[in-house]
Formats: structure tokens, sequence, C-alpha cells
């Protein structure tokens, strides 16, 4: 029968140490190694997401994960001060401020990079 009480999402990475790293030392989320090689990121929702290396990965063209947060200058100040870069849109596609936070087309958001090149998000929550 389908259910979804043990639904859980997943993406690739070119590296799991480098990943490993990032999300859990970096991010400071717990993660760890399942049986099978993958590496499990534990959010404190209760949710569970598989990132698996693959040979071929390509960086996702999407935003793979959003963080909500309460104040997005604050979120972004600490990652940066954590040595992550969040001005990854200079193209003009995304209009985003110096800090490289997108305002006042939804809610305000600022998107960053995994080692990997997967796209991830701290954005307002409602």
């Amino acid at each position: 029968m389908f259910t979804t009480d043990r639904a859980f999402s997943g993406f690739s990475i070119d590296d799991f140490e480098a990943a490993r790293k990032f999300y859990g030392e970096t991010l400071g989320l717990r993660v760890s190694k399942d049986g099978m090689g993958f590496l499990n990121i534990h959010l404190d929702s209760g949710a569970t997401v598989l990132a698996y290396v693959k040979g071929n990965h390509e960086p996702a063209s999407y935003t793979i994960m959003n963080f909500p947060v309460d104040d997005v200058d604050a979120a972004v100040d600490d990652l940066n001060s954590r040595g992550v870069t969040t001005k990854i849109y200079d193209d003009g596609q995304m209009p985003a401020d110096h800090k490289g936070i997108m305002r006042g087309n939804g809610p305000d958001i600022a998107w960053f990079r995994d080692p990997a090149g997967n796209v991830l998000s701290v954005l307002k929550a409602d």
C-alpha cells in the first residue's frame, strides 16, 4: 500500500567527504552515513534528506533545499561568517543586493551552493 510516513527526498553530490563536512560542520546539521554509503542529512523537523555520490553528477538547476528563517539578513551574515557565499547570482537573473538577498519579489531570499554546486536557500519564514 502506498504511504508517505517514511518518505524522504534526495539529491546527488560529487564528493561524499566534502558534502559531509559542509552539511555537518559548516551548516551544523546532524549527518550520518548509512549502510549503503549514502549521506543522511537529518533536519530538526524530523525529516531526513539523502545525498548520494553520482559519478556524472551535475548540479541541480533548481533550489534543492530551502531553510525558512525569521531574519534573512542575520542568517546571511551567519552563513557568510562560516565561509558560505550567498551572492551567487550576478547575472541580473535574480535582482539581489550586495549580500545576495532578493527582496520585494516574494519572500526575502538568498541562495548559496553546496560543494557539489547544488543550490540551497534561506528565505523569510511566513
